[in-house]
C-alpha cells in the first residue's frame, strides 16, 4: 500500500506542476466554483447556459430569465467508482479497476488540498462502499485505503442502481466524478438526471485488448460478471469488426450524450498515461468557465 500511495503522490505533483505551468493559474481552480446557491434572476444574455433558464419566471411573458448563483465556498467532490468484475480486464498489474482507483486517489488528494469536502461511493449492482464527504488529507488517505482494500461482494453491474442511490444520497450540488467502463445498459435517463442536478465529469475507462483480440481462431471468452463462457472465432473479420463497432458506438454515444447534457467526458485507456488527459480536461473546464 505504501508504494501505491507514493505513486499517487508523484502523479499529484506531476498534475499540479503541469497545470500551474500550462494554465499560469492556481490548481485550486480545478475544484473551485461548482457549489452554487441560488441568488436571483436576470434577463437572458447570449451565451448563457440554457439549463439556468427559470421557466416559471419566463412564462410570465416579460422575456426570458436565467437564475444567478453565488458561490458556496465549501465545495463538495464526490467520486462514484465502478468496481464490478468487468473492470478486471487488463494486464495482471494494470487492470481497468487499478486505473480507476488511481485516478480517484489522485483527484481525492488534490481536492482535499483545496479544502473541498470529498466523498466516495463504490458500486457493482449494489452498494459496495460509501464514505461520507469529509475534509483533510487524512480523509483522502482513508478513501484511498478503502479503495485498495475493497473486495466487492457482487461481480455484476448496475449503473442505474448506482445513480439512483447517488441522487438520493447526495442532496447538495457537487462535482460528481463517475468512473466506469460503462459496460451496461438502460442508464441513459439516470445519467441525464445526474448531469442535471450536479456538475458531472464522466471518466470512461477502457482497455485496448477489448477491441483488439489476437487472431487465435475459435477460442473461449469468459464473461467475468455472468461467469459464462462463449466460443467465438477471434480470426473472423466480421466478428472483429463487430467488436470494434460496438465499442466505438458506445464511446461516441457517451461522449455526445455528455456534451448535450453539459457534462465533461474523458476516455482513458488502461495502458496509457492518464495525467495529460486529466490536465487537458481541467483546461477545458476552466476555459468553459465551469470552474472559475
Amino acid at each position: 500500500m505504501r508504494e501505491i500511495l507514493k505513486r499517487l503522490r508523484q502523479y499529484e505533483i506531476k498534475i499540479r506542476k503541469a497545470i500551474n505551468f500550462q494554465m499560469q493559474g492556481d490548481f485550486h481552480s480545478v475544484f473551485k466554483g461548482s457549489g452554487l446557491d441560488f441568488d436571483d434572476v436576470r434577463a437572458y444574455q447570449y451565451g448563457d447556459d440554457i439549463r439556468t433558464i427559470n421557466w416559471n419566471v419566463s412564462a410570465k411573458g416579460h422575456g426570458t430569465f436565467v437564475n444567478t448563483y453565488k458561490e458556496d465556498k465549501e465545495q463538495s467532490v464526490f467520486f462514484i467508482v465502478d468496481v464490478s468484475a468487468s473492470q478486471e480486464i487488463g494486464s495482471e498489474d494494470r487492470q481497468k479497476i487499478d486505473v480507476a482507483k488511481e485516478i480517484c486517489g489522485v483527484l481525492a488528494l488534490s481536492a482535499v488540498k483545496e479544502n473541498s469536502q470529498t466523498g466516495l461511493f463504490c458500486f457493482s449492482d449494489q452498494k459496495e462502499k460509501y464514505i461520507k464527504p469529509g475534509k483533510g488529507q487524512k480523509h483522502a488517505y482513508q478513501i484511498i485505503s478503502e479503495l485498495i482494500k475493497l473486495r466487492p461482494q457482487s461481480r455484476k453491474t448496475s449503473i442505474h442502481n448506482a445513480i439512483v442511490y447517488a441522487l438520493h444520497q447526495i442532496k447538495r450540488r457537487s462535482v460528481i466524478i463517475l468512473i466506469s467502463d460503462f459496460i451496461d445498459e438502460d442508464f441513459t435517463h439516470d445519467l441525464k438526471a445526474l448531469a442535471g442536478k450536479h456538475d458531472l465529469i464522466v471518466i470512461h475507462i477502457s482497455e485496448n485488448r477489448e477491441t483488439n483480440l489476437p487472431k487465435l481462431g475459435i477460442v473461449p471468452l469468459y464473461d467475468n460478471e455472468s461467469k459464462k463462457t462463449i466460443w467465438v472465432n477471434s480470426s473472423s473479420p466480421a466478428f472483429r469488426k463487430m467488436i470494434k463497432a460496438n465499442f466505438s458506438q458506445k464511446h461516441e454515444w457517451l461522449e455526445d450524450f455528455c456534451r448535450k447534457q453539459g457534462a465533461n467526458y474523458l476516455n482513458v485507456d488502461a495502458k496509457e498515461d492518464y495525467v495529460p488527459k486529466l490536465i487537458q480536461l481541467f483546461r477545458i473546464r476552466n476555459k468553459a468557465g465551469k470552474i472559475a
